[in-house]
């Protein structure tokens, strides 16, 4: 492989790291683990090789050089725990579920229908996009299976039809879609409580630390200044960031008519799959909502990605799909090894100790502080620190009782307005990176949004959300007490 600035700047991110004298409050062994985490994150901004590569090359040197476990048969275990995570799992079953959408033909047929009703302008889909998953959102707990097992297998059907293709011709439409697509579950997972299986899970620490109780209309009114301008907005932001080169398209929309009478009546795989797409929901929605009781089964009484593994078993029986269909998904496997690396490679930070070092550090002096200034500087931490998180729930789980205990201590705190924030932030925070949360590898592996562009994209979308907490709720909070 022909060595070049790409392959080099991540080692040397790296190396500099590595030589910097070891900050107080770390061991060598914690900053060390550090330097290579952070030359893994540059590798993957620059695209220096297949982001799969990256995160195996990564994960085997923080195995081998026993960072989170100095016995080498406890490192191996550490280094393998991550492939047995069912967020990944969720994921691969999400693009095996596109195989299906495409392989029917349901999919494109779908496509057709929504080009048909509002392709006439690219804006009018990016809205048709947002409002499948705000649809969905209320009722679906995980924002994988609702935003990647549900509405990337359908819109990755619609660039196609523009003669959008993933690499130099994403562009055309593509790029839109899908981005508009992605950034929307960031906002509709922290508009609903029910929305983000996190997000209870988040509640729970709060009341045990903080004693603040907060139900599902308190939460929706108190997000809904921003989240519903958000959801008006991020199909038009999209736009002005992405640039679609296809801006109307009349003609298209009479192509897609004529597209759909060429299809005909639904085919029999059609209808299985469609069939199978409803059981996934019914059961998503139903069986793996604690909110939900049926009776006889109680709630939550099947795992999210176990409905995965039995809508995939029945496609394959059915004959909707071959296992070899399964094998032969390159961006699949791509993201498999790559999400499963950087999941154990960013909770090795938190087993380590790194993030609780980050967190007191950067929260220690904001005790004398006011508390309007420190609650905006502990939301900034809470927020931005997601960089180090490819999962949302170890997130909450390792920051939040942090920032909610250094909260307590300023006087005058008020912790139901602090807690809010921070919760309101673990939606919005997924849109950062192509790790930051369960439906991003699958967009992030797409081809259609560029590798470098995923990480423009979710800085400025980010920005944007964060911007909102502290300028729309924050005062919205205060004033309705």
């Amino acid at each position: 492989m022909r060595i070049n600035w790409k392959t080099i700047v991540p080692l040397g991110v790296w190396l500099v790291l590595y030589l910097i004298p070891v900050p107080a409050g770390l061991n060598a062994n914690q900053w060390h683990y550090f330097a290579l985490f952070a030359g893994v994150i540059a590798g993957l901004i620059l695209e220096s090789m297949p982001v799969g590569a990256i995160g195996i090359i990564g994960l085997t040197l923080a195995g081998v050089l026993g960072y989170v476990e100095h016995d080498p048969n406890k490192s191996l275990r550490w280094m393998l725990a991550g492939f047995s995570e069912s967020t990944v799992w969720l994921i691969v079953g999400a693009f095996v579920f596109a195989i299906g959408y495409r392989k029917s033909g349901l999919g494109r047929r779908i496509a057709l229908l929504l080009v048909r009703v509002l392709g006439r302008h690219t804006i009018g889909l990016g809205y048709a996009v947002a409002l499948a998953d705000l649809v969905l959102a209320p009722a679906t707990p995980s924002n994988t299976a609702r935003s990647g097992g549900t509405v990337y297998p359908v819109v990755s059907n619609i660039p196609r039809i523009y003669g959008s293709e993933p690499g130099p011709t994403a562009r055309r439409i593509g790029t839109y879609v899908m981005w508009t697509a992605f950034a929307t579950t960031a906002v509709t997972s922290s508009l609903f409580l029910t929305a983000l299986a996190p997000n209870a899970a988040a509640l729970g620490i709060a009341r045990k630390i903080a004693g603040v109780e907060i139900g599902w209309a308190q939460w929706f009114i108190g997000f809904a200044p921003l989240g519903v301008p958000l959801l008006l907005l991020v199909p038009l932001l999209a736009y002005l960031v992405c640039r679609p080169e296809v801006r109307q398209s009349p003609e298209i929309v009479l192509w897609s008519a004529d597209e759909l009478r060429l299809m005909g009546p639904l085919s029999r795989n059609e209808w299985i799959m469609a069939a199978l797409v409803v059981l996934a929901m019914v059961l998503w929605i139903t069986g793996s909502n604690p909110n939900i009781a049926l009776p006889g089964l109680g709630s939550n009484f099947i795992n999210a990605t176990m409905v995965v593994f039995v809508v995939i078993s029945l496609m394959l029986v059915t004959g909707i799909i071959d296992f070899a269909d399964i094998v032969g998904e390159k961006a699949a496997w791509e993201v498999f090894f790559y999400f499963t690396s950087l999941l154990t490679l960013s909770s090795g930070l938190n087993e380590i100790g790194f993030i609780k070092w980050v967190a007191d550090g950067f929260a220690e002096p904001l005790k004398t502080m006011s508390p309007v200034t420190g609650m905006i500087l502990l939301v900034s931490l809470f927020f931005w620190i997601h960089y180090f998180f490819s999962s949302i729930t170890s997130h909450a789980a390792a920051v939040l009782p942090v920032v909610l205990a250094v909260g307590s201590s300023i006087p005058g705190m008020p912790m139901q307005t602090l807690t809010l924030l921070c919760v309101y932030s673990l939606g919005l925070m997924g849109v950062i990176s192509p790790y930051a949360t369960g439906p991003a590898p699958m967009y992030y592996g797409s081809g259609y949004i560029g590798k470098g562009d995923f990480w423009k994209f979710g800085l400025i979308f980010g920005a944007i959300y964060f911007a909102g907490l502290l300028v729309i709720v924050l005062p919205w909070l205060q004033l309705i007490g």
